[in-house]
């Protein structure tokens, strides 16, 4: 039996280029398994309704490699439990090199596929610290420059020091001080602390 595999990450993207490559072998949407989610594992419904169906000597084709999976690492291991323990085959239009079905037990083609899928998981994982990396200098660029990230502090009202030493006296309770300064109680708690560092810091 033969099967199609498509897969975006979000859903507002389209399917239609996978499922026209699939239909133009002749599958038609009865097996066709297709989902809108991440890559990141194979945690997806379709893909779990494909994989239960699958018996010994099936073609799952899909038209990438990366529309199996991003995770590289656990694509391997899920590509040797379809071809190896379900005796299944797969086939990767965009790679020709990566079709199962060539493989007949021959040493060299087992060879093949096995350092086909190691070098894409090396491209990926390199691919991958490269952009940590830029993303890291970005940021650290982009502090150097006096850029800030996440959420704007809050302004201390001018109220801020007469409220905070009417609650330091006891006159009133922590949820009246943020109440007068229109914040909540937990802002009022970091003013609080950054007061306190700050004393320690010039006392320090």
């Amino acid at each position: 039996m033969d099967y199609g595999y498509a897969r975006v990450s979000a859903k507002d993207q389209s399917l239609a280029r996978q499922l026209d490559a699939l239909q133009e072998l002749g599958l038609n949407d009865d097996v066709i398994f297709a989902d809108k989610a991440s890559g990141k594992d194979f945690n997806r419904p379709s893909y779990q309704r494909l994989m239960r169906k699958l018996k010994p000597g099936d073609v799952v084709f899909v038209k990438s490699i990366d529309r199996l999976g991003r995770n590289y690492q656990e694509i391997i291991e899920e590509w040797r439990s379809i071809t190896q323990q379900k005796g299944a085959h797969i086939v990767v239009l965009d790679m020709p090199l990566l079709d199962t079905r060539n493989d007949k037990g021959e040493l060299t083609s087992v060879f093949i596929t096995d350092v086909v899928l190691q070098l894409l998981s090396y491209v990926a994982q390199m691919e991958r610290d490269n952009i940590k990396q830029r993303q890291a200098e970005g940021i650290a660029s982009a502090k150097a420059r006096g850029v800030r990230f996440g959420r704007p502090k809050i302004e201390r009202p001018g109220i801020y020091e007469k409220t905070k030493h009417a609650y330091e006296k006891g006159s009133i309770t922590r949820r009246e001080a943020a109440d007068r300064l229109k914040v909540s109680v937990t802002t009022f708690d970091t003013w609080m602390k950054e007061d306190r560092k700050a004393l320690l810091e010039q006392t320090a």
